[in-house]
């Protein structure tokens, strides 16, 4: 499906608060409110929203740490490693990648020390072959 401009900037406002008011999202894109109603049902149906989630506020994680832990795999084992990661709560996303790692894992956890552990852990997985991991210092915006 080939989505129209409108169809992004709903997508970008959605993707900053999915909760944000039908009427607030047909202001900012001045459209109707049933021309929004009846675009954010097309998109669901068609599977370009698949459903919606919860950001948890910064204040509740400043004392958790994020980091991007590059993991790079080794030949046929990428399947094994992706379902060991998912059963792993401190991964809160899993990007397939090009160029020198395989996977970037987006992880929080209690602290430095608990990376730390976290990064150990998914090194010992069988068929991972090396691990990079960058802390997060801040984030500048999210959608």
């Amino acid at each position: 499906m080939r989505l129209t401009p409108t169809d992004e900037q709903l997508l970008s406002i959605l993707r900053e608060d999915a909760r944000t008011p039908t009427a607030e999202i047909a202001r900012r894109l001045r459209l109707s409110r049933t021309t929004v109603q009846s675009r954010i049902r097309r998109l669901e149906r068609e599977g370009v929203i698949r459903g919606y989630t919860v950001r948890v506020g910064e204040d509740v994680e400043q004392d958790r740490i994020r980091a991007h832990i590059l993991i790079t795999v080794t030949t046929r084992r990428t399947s094994a490693v992706v379902r060991a990661l998912h059963e792993m709560p401190e991964v809160r996303s899993l990007h397939s990648v090009s160029g020198n790692h395989d996977l970037v894992a987006i992880v929080v956890a209690d602290g430095v020390q608990a990376i730390d552990l976290l990064t150990d852990r998914i090194g010992d997985l069988e068929g991972v072959e090396r691990t990079t991991t960058s802390i997060i210092l801040s984030t500048k915006f999210e959608r």
